[in-house]
């Protein structure tokens, strides 16, 4: 059986909101887009491409889904270390909007009911499937007991307000840190092992 890892880059204050680049996601009004990219340096690099290229597939989003399908198939060169898994391993996309065939190669619709699709997906032979975004994905796996590993980058700022990793659901879920390291930007690299109640 394999596990479901969710990768996440994240803020002191939990939103995971348009890391990347200023115009990403503005929805709600967010105006800190790109916060992210100051605290990559070589030892969250290696993380990243660790993360990605050690994927069996990936677990997608609507929104994250249609942000990497309009990136990753015309890639730069510099970023093919990415792009190349990106694009040639499964992606397994959550939506009630989109429909097939879906755009870009290899990814598959998850139609009907999201938690028995993960949960047939999870007990296939293979690579663990990593979530990469998808905050709204992450929660709903937490929710239905099909998160196994959370993998954090969590940078040293506050933004205030935006999507965030965890609901404000009054639900108690314990974690257990499995690993730690400090980058030379401030910002801690974590891995936690989702413990059950």
């Amino acid at each position: 059986m394999r596990k479901v890892i969710a990768d996440e880059w994240m803020t002191l204050d939990g939103v995971v909101q348009s890391p990347s680049y200023p115009d990403e996601d503005a929805t709600g009004g967010f105006r800190h887009g790109g916060w992210h990219a100051r605290y990559l340096e070589d030892l969250s690099m290696r993380w990243v491409i660790e993360n990605v290229r050690g994927a069996g597939g990936y677990l997608l989003g609507r929104g994250t889904y249609e942000i990497f399908a309009a990136h990753w198939p015309t890639a730069p060169q510099e970023q093919q270390v990415l792009a190349e898994p990106l694009n040639r391993l499964p992606k397994y996309v959550a939506s009630t909007t989109l429909e097939e065939p879906l755009g870009w190669p290899n990814s598959t619709l998850l139609r009907g009911d999201v938690g028995a699709a993960v949960r047939a997906l999870k007990a296939e032979e293979g690579r663990d499937l990593h979530v990469i975004g998808s905050p709204g994905l992450v929660q709903s796996l937490l929710a239905l007991g099909l998160l196994d590993e959370l993998r954090v980058m969590i940078d040293p700022l506050v933004v205030g307000g935006g999507k965030r990793l965890f609901r404000d659901d009054g639900a108690h879920r314990a974690l257990r840190l499995a690993d730690s390291q400090v980058t030379s930007t401030g910002a801690v690299i974590a891995t936690y092992a989702v413990a059950g109640d």
